[in-house]
């Protein structure tokens, strides 16, 4: 399937097995519109049903990530208890499914600003790199609004329940820093220099990995996501079968010889 955007908004690159996706409204801090939703629900698609992409980065051109959600959009829209509405919720319902359905792992790669909308797509991926003066923020309830992709959900187990009512219930800012260490990022770094330079390395990593054991285990992982409990969810992993991993004897025999 093609990797292709259908909307100037959103460009797709592949290198090395490695798929990047930009977010392209630099003049807007990559403000997101529905459009740019559909459009990263149909490259995640296509992306799962390539055999040449083993791993996704998730990136913003110019000086942010995201700031979140376009309010200018918004005004056009008379929002019913607190919804953003269907305009922008059922390309994320969308976008989200095809994050999670996917059998490789993305990357957000988090710089400048990641507010709210943005967040929200950022905790839905499996990392997050960021650097340290990135500011992020949930400001669903400064707006009067509520959350509709899954903020409560993933916001509280990246950094535990307790300190998700409190950055939610505030809409207080934080810094990329503070994100690290509460584990809402994997790692944060002093310039946009050193995360890449960390990116590349830990794509090449994972892409010279057996892309069915990755499939596999990050199945596995949507598994714990459930919460079934440690012995219905090992025997729920036990029961499931892995037909893609086809190189085991190949790895193991290199690994004899090295």
């Amino acid at each position: 399937m093609s990797l292709e955007s259908n909307t100037p908004y959103l460009t797709a690159s592949l290198d090395a097995r490695v798929l990047t996706i930009t977010l392209n409204r630099p003049d807007a801090m990559n403000a997101l519109r529905p459009e740019m939703l559909a459009g990263l629900g149909e490259l995640f698609s296509a992306a799962g049903e390539r055999d040449d992409v083993s791993v996704i980065v998730l990136r913003g051109a110019g000086r942010a990530f995201s700031a979140g959600v376009d309010l200018k959009v918004l005004q056009g829209i008379d929002p019913a208890s607190g919804k953003i509405g269907d305009a922008f919720d059922l390309p994320a319902e969308q976008m989200v499914a095809a994050m999670r359905a996917l059998p490789v792992p993305i990357i957000a790669r988090v710089h400048g600003a990641c507010f709210t909308g943005a967040l929200e797509i950022a905790l839905h991926c499996d990392f997050i790199y960021t650097t340290s003066d990135t500011k992020f923020g949930d400001t669903h309830t400064k707006f009067g609004l509520r959350p509709t992709w899954g903020m409560p959900q993933t916001l509280s187990r990246a950094v535990g329940v307790r300190r998700a009512k409190e950055l939610s219930f505030s809409a207080q800012t934080f810094s990329g820093a503070d994100a690290a260490a509460w584990g809402l990022a994997n790692a944060s770094f002093d310039s946009l220099e050193a995360l890449d330079d960390a990116l590349a390395a830990l794509t090449k990593k994972i892409a010279g990995n057996s892309a069915g054991a990755v499939a596999a285990m990050r199945d596995m992982y949507r598994i714990a996501e459930q919460e079934l409990g440690v012995e219905l969810g090992l025997a729920t992993e036990n029961d499931k079968s892995y037909p893609a991993i086809t190189d085991t004897n190949e790895r193991l025999a290199g690994f004899g010889r090295s």
